[in-house]
């Protein structure tokens, strides 16, 4: 095919932006146009062409009916004879029809699977006593032949709906039947309290016989497709498109670039409210702390809004609505005015009307803060203070630059600094990334000037990135904690931080191995002027891979870390290398770049005492038996549909965590009458108290000034239960404790070491 050229964040927060009307855009234009771009656009510069097309139409039937059980092998027989070579030529023709038409198909397929669920649900009655099993994950599963065929899958799946309904009844009977005897015998005379309005609502669901909830499931599913408009689709299909390339190209309707733009710079222009649908209703679930609806104070947590009104305008219905559209609805500019219906939750019956003002939000559950953890002088051992700084991504405001990762953690460090820390850590587990620029700025704390990162483009012309500070900000000993799920600039700092011998990197096996840039061009930009673009998107592109400054590759491969830990994540289908068109691992020439220290770290003795530790370590054993379970269930991939055979796991596991949680509570009651004068200190640092004069201990901070939002209260909360940590020897999970053990042996074996950096060439690990 000839060449185009062109030139060139369920719950979900009320946020920016206004509706426009989606009738507007010429979208066969716009798949058109993103067509275009990717071609001319994308590191591998690949011609659209018909094994792309045939790997768009896999991809698309993947994203509707991803585990192959709606479409027939008919169905997909039929339209790939019809559309595998052709839908390159359809769009860059600007005709979108065959997305619509294989929609349509799809949305028939499900309502006519919906039919065979009401009629077996109401006609068949399952006794759970068969020796059969079922596939767990089709995704790679062949599609049933037909509808006979397609019958047989259906009455397993369904099976399996209600076995599963059967065995929730019964756990929750069992809870409930707990809850009395604990109460009994402890005497319980609290009051009775009128339930939260989330939890009438639960109870409602629970009142629903098990036939009634799975239809109820399928019916919302119905619901769902049948709200999908054109937009919705073309999403569905130009991303499917994109990912043709690979796994982290992606096209991003307005919405969902709303949503990126806020997980980036972690603010939003909104009410300040988290929402969630309970009885098709949307119900509020949480309120931001100093946000727009809790200054206004009529809003309340669990009251249900039914209605949304932009100004003076009419309300519109929101019941039964997606929880998205109602959250587009409550969008708007800064300074304009949303009105939302409302009933309350301590008055159900009646309804208000509660006008808010939209303002900027900002969101602090995902940004970076830190703990300083004293250890316990025990078995002749110091006392230390470590630093721990936790980073769940690289966040950034890349308009105004208001918005820094970096400039948070040096807040935060130089606290940590000043306190007398003996010692680092940086958390970077659940990672996925972000902001390429703050990753290279953040490395630039631990190192002096000099390159970070290495890149290439789809011509194989080579650039680095270097950071500039003369002197680095933190020079003790340091540890960066990875783990499967690090990605992305997690990965570049990492790496750069093992390179230069900085930083020892402890973790699991490898971290995620995405080695790729992308960057996000709007749509708009390459579409003639006189085009009605308003619904547009953006296309996030993967346009360059990274390297080490040693040479190598992240793509795939990932960071390896100095020490592994145990890990339940490395036996799960987790990283670059199982993902679908994921760019192959190369190297490229190391750069020059100087050791921040002389000697290799002492690996071997460092890992010996760690192994000792794990080995001796119960926690980290039941770490390894369940990954062990865990590998052998995902091997088989199936599930019993014996009632017998189930109670018979679920008893095993019961009994196996029953007892664990015994052991666990005879290790810290062993350890706290070892150790008379305590465990840990741990001070909670964020953004907000990092410049008080007073630290604040860990068991004083609330989930309420952690997050900067009040939530509301869950049927399963117990205040009295504190902290799944607390009931842990020490009150720390096995890796944070275990790292904390490493970093002293970390201390005891190179304190002595020189730390003067050598000008040397690059040395990989």
């Amino acid at each position: 095919m000839t060449r185009y050229t062109l030139s060139l964040v369920a719950a979900v927060l009320a946020a920016v932006v206004p509706v426009s009307s989606r009738a507007e855009t010429n979208f066969g234009q716009v798949a058109m146009h993103v067509a275009y771009m990717l071609q001319s656009q994308h590191y591998s510069h690949r011609d659209f062409d018909d094994e792309l097309s045939a790997k768009l139409l896999q991809n698309y039937l993947n994203m509707l009916d991803f585990r192959h059980i709606f479409f027939t092998q008919q169905d997909v027989d039929s339209l790939k004879s019809k559309y595998d070579s052709t839908l390159d030529d359809h769009v860059l023709m600007r005709n979108i029809s065959p997305a619509i038409e294989i929609y349509d198909i799809y949305k028939q397929r499900v309502k006519e699977r919906l039919e065979f669920v009401n009629k077996t649900l109401n006609s068949h009655q399952f006794t759970f006593d068969s020796n059969r099993k079922i596939e767990i994950k089709r995704d790679k599963a062949p599609y049933p032949k037909d509808e006979a065929e397609q019958n047989k899958l259906w009455m397993d799946i369904l099976e399996e709906n209600m076995l599963q309904e059967k065995l929730a009844d019964d756990a929750k009977a069992e809870e409930t039947k707990k809850k009395a005897e604990k109460a009994a015998k402890a005497g319980s005379q609290k009051k009775t309290v009128e339930p939260a309005a989330n939890e009438v609502a639960v109870k409602k669901d629970e009142n629903l016989t098990p036939v009634q909830r799975v239809q109820k499931d399928y019916d919302r599913l119905l619901e769902s497709i049948n709200e999908n408009d054109q937009e919705d689709v073309v999403d569905f299909f130009l991303s499917s498109l994109s990912q043709s390339y690979d796994p982290h190209t992606e096209y991003m309707s307005p919405t969902e670039t709303d949503s990126f733009n806020i997980s980036m710079k972690h603010k939003l222009v909104g009410i300040g409210a988290l929402l969630g649908l309970v009885d098709d209703v949307a119900q509020i679930q949480g309120i931001v702390v100093g946000g727009p609806a809790d200054k206004q104070g009529e809003l309340k947590l669990n009251d249900k809004i039914t209605g949304v009104a932009q100004g003076d305008a009419e309300f519109v219905d929101t019941k039964y609505l997606k929880l998205q559209k109602i959250v587009d609805m409550i969008r708007g500019k800064e300074g304009s005015t949303v009105r939302l219906r409302v009933n309350p939750a301590d008055d159900p019956g009646s309804t208000k009307i509660v006008s808010i003002i939209r303002g900027e939000v900002e969101l602090k559950e995902k940004l970076a803060n830190a703990e300083m953890l004293v250890t316990p002088s025990e078995d002749g051992k110091e006392s230390l203070k470590l630093g721990w700084i936790n980073l769940s991504s690289f966040y950034a405001d890349m308009e105004n630059g208001t918005v820094s990762t970096t400039d948070d953690v040096q807040r935060l460090l130089a606290r940590l600094i000043k306190e007398k820390i003996d010692g680092l850590v940086l958390d970077l587990r659940g990672n996925g990334g972000g902001s390429l620029e703050e990753a290279i700025r953040l490395t630039g704390l631990f190192v002096p000037a000099g390159p970070v990162v290495q890149a290439k483009d789809w011509q194989g012309r080579i650039s680095y990135r270097e950071c500039e500070n003369q002197k680095a900000f933190y020079e003790g000993p340091m540890i960066v904690l990875t783990d499967k799920t690090s990605a992305s600039a997690s990965e570049i700092l990492a790496a750069a931080l093992q390179d230069y011998r900085r930083a020892l990197i402890v973790g699991d096996k490898s971290t995620f191995g995405k080695g790729t840039v992308q960057t996000i061009l709007p749509v708009e930009r390459f579409m003639p002027f006189f085009a009605k673009k308003d619904r547009a998107g953006n296309l996030k592109v993967t346009i360059q891979k990274f390297y080490r400054i040693a040479g190598g590759s992240t793509q795939l491969k990932g960071v390896e870390p100095d020490l592994v830990l145990p890990s339940i994540r490395d036996v799960l289908d987790i990283g670059e290398a199982s993902t679908d068109n994921a760019l192959p691992y190369d190297t490229i020439p190391a750069r020059k770049y100087n050791l921040i220290h002389e000697k290799p770290y002492p690996l071997t003795e460092l890992s010996k005492r760690m192994n000792e530790r794990v080995s001796a370590n119960p926690e980290f054993q039941y770490i390894i038996d369940e990954a062990k379970r865990l590998k052998e269930r995902i091997d088989r991939n199936t599930v019993s549909l014996s009632l017998a055979e189930r109670q018979k796991e679920s008893a095993e596991s019961k009994a196996r965590r029953e007892r664990q949680d015994e052991e666990r509570d005879q290790r810290v009651k062993s350890i706290a009458e070892k150790n008379k004068e305590g465990g840990f200190k741990i001070y909670h640092l964020t953004l907000d108290n990092v410049d008080k004069p007073e630290l604040v201990i860990e068991s004083d901070f609330t989930r309420e000034q952690s997050t900067g939002m009040r939530m509301a209260k869950k049927d399963d909360d117990e205040e009295e239960s504190g902290p799944a940590s607390s009931k842990l020897p020490y009150g720390l999970e096995p890796m944070k404790l275990e790292t904390v053990n490493i970093m002293r042996d970390f201390i005891d074996l190179t304190a002595k070491r020189p730390t003067t950096a050598k000008a040397e060439g690059a040395v990989a690990k």
